[in-house]
């Protein structure tokens, strides 16, 4: 993804100067009442998405809300189509599960969302969604809000809760979110009094006892499980606003001090069921951001949305989607390294597929997600028709391949073996509106997800599965194997282009001398994610506004990395604009077979790029890893992000509205793969290319909040495909030049929970803040 520079702050212009990175000026800009308006709305219409909505405001828009086309700038026959479905009662109503890759849903979505997008001013938007969110199903009416606060022009600067924290039932174990939804003070309150007792009898009045045969108090635990190391329970604990570990600061822990918060430790599938080899990886791939990204990936340009009549057609929605693709496989494939499990298996419809998977999910209407045996072979259970006709599109896109062109129903001749003819072959594996063309099935990769959930193609109420929504069909490591298929397409295709030649990447004067890496190091730290959404006690109201006084927390432990610097020393002849990029990718494959550049291109990730503007002699540049464009760091909770509205409402403070970030960015903690002890080996490549490009690409304010520049034109650093210049087969006669480096590194890891395992942690029965 290259989504240019993932900050917080407003940009109003660039300066340039003589060897200096080209970041713009930054200035703070603050909220006024109308946009704190809007801001309130949008976090309250979605909080405890499950619940009936409370809010008194909005139930009077909802009440008094009437479909009128005089309302909306267009009015279309997706809306009348979801307007005609509502009066026959044919919509899809609260309590039902809703699939983003169900074919009946995402019409219905599709018709919800245009009613959004194309409502005539942010007042009529306001009263639809407040409708909707009384008669629609939670996660169609989420879906759609998602969606049209990144398209919409008059949201530029709005925030939504993460969808993580909007419906945390499709990212946390049905265990946590049982005991988030019956907690009770009271009750939580004398627990708590018993409990201390408990331990104060061990480990106060009989320290020495404890010290000398500390192990029979931490049984049965295995070496992932913290909170038993640290003598605690998976039950609630009270913190203070300054004990919140992620997404709150010291500057605005103030926020939540009138606010009683407790957290809970949480872990993965892997701690409720070893179910194959695959749960060791479970921390990954059940990371909280990793399958968030994929989800926002989507909403950039989902797939059913032409780019012409969504203003986003300057944007590359093919490549960009392709892009993401290989970024998620690459990075799936470095943890199966670093955990020695090989090469992600080939997924064949002729034989079963090893590796099952038990989600253990509950969605927000309490039924449980479907899993996947071991050994599980889909042609089993499932419809053969539907299967036939997925499987023969996807034949049809590779047979067009191999003929190398494209004809189109009135005629026109595409020719495959042009570089910017990945647009039109990422369009046709995604399955999306831009299709140039009838002759193609748009549903056709909507109708595979729906296959392998076990869903109809035309059914309307589904069970819910992992395979047919975004954000968490990368749990699953099925997923991986047939997204790898749609990836050797476009791995075919790029075979066939022509390999750079030397002059294609020489930048003349110009060598990049040496860049020096600090000590790459990661470790399993502590983030505390916001579940509050999932109290069920009464919700109360002072003065018609909502008193927000507790907190819940999801406390996890999650791969991190130490922050790292990359120091350049390039010389140039003269002074001139440039790009630099920086690749990670592994150094050998899963037999610890060494590889050439060439054969291991399609595993590099591209981890930063930026422009420079070279003097003539010697640059010293320092890039330091927090710095990186396309990475964000911990997010604001939904609580601590709600009282500072509502704080600005009041008069009391001043709301930023340029320290959001951006939906789209990529997890920084999860940059690196998980280190050995002894050094994961692994390359930089670093790449010097000339600035190609207007410098009005470089985004502005508005394309750095929430949103990310969506329809901007403006998304991308500068022209060069996407992956440049491992975009295309590599001849190494002719590949490297000077402006190129490549630096062979380790990533180590410290193991953080190795102090607690001889038994001698002072505050046994406590959490160990000190980390």
């Amino acid at each position: 993804m290259r989504c240019a520079l993932a900050c917080f702050v407003s940009i109003v212009g660039c300066v340039l100067v003589a060897g200096q990175i080209l970041e713009p000026t930054q200035q703070m800009k603050y909220a006024d009442k109308v946009f704190l308006e809007k801001q309130k709305f949008l976090l309250e219409i979605v909080h405890r998405i499950e619940n009936p909505l409370l809010f008194e405001e909005y139930l009077k828009l909802a009440k008094d809300f009437h479909f009128e086309k005089t309302d909306y700038t267009q009015y279309d026959y997706y809306m009348e189509k979801f307007v005609g479905a509502y009066k026959a009662g044919y919509i899809l109503p609260r309590g039902e599960f809703f699939g983003a890759l169900v074919k009946t849903h995402i019409m219905q979505a599709w018709g919800l969302f245009n009613h959004f997008y194309y409502a005539k001013d942010f007042e009529t938007f306001m009263r639809v969604a407040s409708w909707a969110r009384v008669h629609v199903s939670e996660g169609m009416f989420v879906y759609a809000l998602n969606l049209a606060i990144i398209h919409r022009d008059d949201s530029e600067g709005l925030i939504l809760p993460t969808i993580y924290e909007i419906l945390p039932q499709h990212f946390f174990t049905s265990k946590l979110v049982y005991e988030a939804q019956k907690f009770d003070y009271d009750v939580w309150s004398k627990q708590i009094m018993y409990e201390k007792e408990y331990k104060d009898y061990l480990y106060q009045d009989n320290k020495e006892a404890y010290s000398t045969h500390a192990q029979i108090y931490t049984k049965d635990w295995k070496t992932w499980q913290w909170w038993k190391m640290m003598g605690l329970a998976e039950h609630w604990y009270a913190v203070d606003g300054a004990q919140v570990l992620t997404g709150v600061s010291s500057v605005n822990a103030d926020i939540l001090k009138d606010t009683h918060i407790y957290f809970m430790p949480t872990d993965y599938t892997r701690n409720v069921e070893w179910y194959n080899e695959q749960s060791k990886l479970s921390y990954f791939t059940e990371d909280v951001e990793w399958n968030a990204y994929w989800y926002y990936a989507h909403m950039d340009y989902a797939y059913f949305l032409n780019s012409s009549q969504y203003d986003f057609a300057s944007e590359r929605r093919g490549e960009y989607w392709a892009h993401n693709m290989q970024t998620m496989l690459a990075r799936y494939y470095w943890e199966r390294l670093t955990q020695e499990l090989g090469e992600i298996p080939e997924y064949s419809s002729l034989s079963t597929y090893e590796e099952g998977y038990q989600p253990q999910l509950n969605s927000y209407n309490g039924i449980k997600f479907g899993f996947r045996e071991n050994d599980f072979d889909h042609k089993r259970y499932t419809n053969f028709d539907q299967f036939n006709r997925f499987m023969f599109y996807y034949r049809r896109v590779t047979l067009l391949l191999e003929q190398g062109h494209i004809t189109t129903g009135n005629g026109t001749v595409i020719d495959l073996r042009k570089p910017e003819s990945m647009e039109v072959m990422a369009n046709l594996l995604e399955g999306n509106a831009d299709l140039f063309d009838s002759h193609y099935e748009i549903y056709w990769r909507v109708l595979s997800h729906m296959y392998f959930a076990g869903a109809e193609p035309n059914a309307l109420h589904v069970l819910p599965h992992i395979f047919i929504n975004y954000e968490t069909m990368f749990r699953d490591p099925f997923t991986y194997s047939y997204y790898k298929r749609f990836y050797q397409v476009l791995s075919k295709f790029t075979s066939f282009l022509p390999a750079y030649a030397k002059t294609d990447l020489l930048l003349p004067g110009v060598r990049v001398t040496n860049v020096q890496v600090s000590e790459l190091l990661t470790y399993f730290d502590y983030s505390d994610f916001d579940v509050s959404t999932l109290l069920n006690d009464k919700m109360v109201f002072d003065d018609g506004q909502y008193v927000w006084n507790k907190m819940l927390l999801a406390r996890q432990q999650r791969l991190n990395h130490k922050p790292f610097t990359m120091d350049y020393i390039i010389t140039a002849d003269k002074p001139q604009k440039v790009v630099i990029r920086a690749f990670l990718g592994p150094k050998f494959d899963s037999n610890r077979r060494v590889l050439s550049l060439a054969q291991n291109r399609e595993n590099f990730i591209e981890i930063d790029e930026f422009i420079y503007q070279l003097a003539a002699g010697e640059n010293k540049i320092e890039r330091n890893s927090s710095d990186f464009y396309w990475t964000i760091g911990e997010r604001s909770p939904y609580t601590a992000l709600y009282k500072s509205v509502m704080l600005a409402y009041e008069g009391k403070q001043q709301f930023v509205v340029n320290a959001t970030q951006p939906h789209n960015g990529f997890p920084d903690r999860l940059l690196l793969p998980r280190g050995w002890a002894k050094g994961f080996p692994m390359q930089l490549f670093f790449f010097v290319a000339p600035y190609n490009g207007a410098h009005e690409h470089y985004p502005s304010y508005e394309h750095t909040s929430f949103g990310g520049g969506i329809g901007s034109g403006k998304r991308y650093v500068d022209d060069m495909p996407l992956n440049y210049p491992f975009d295309r087969p590599i001849d190494e006669v002719e590949f490297f030049v000077p402006n190129m480096f490549i630096r062979n590194v380790k990533v180590y890891h410290e193991d953080t929970l190795e102090k607690y395992q001889e038994h001698n942690y002072a505050n046994f029965g406590s959490f160990d803040y000190s980390n």
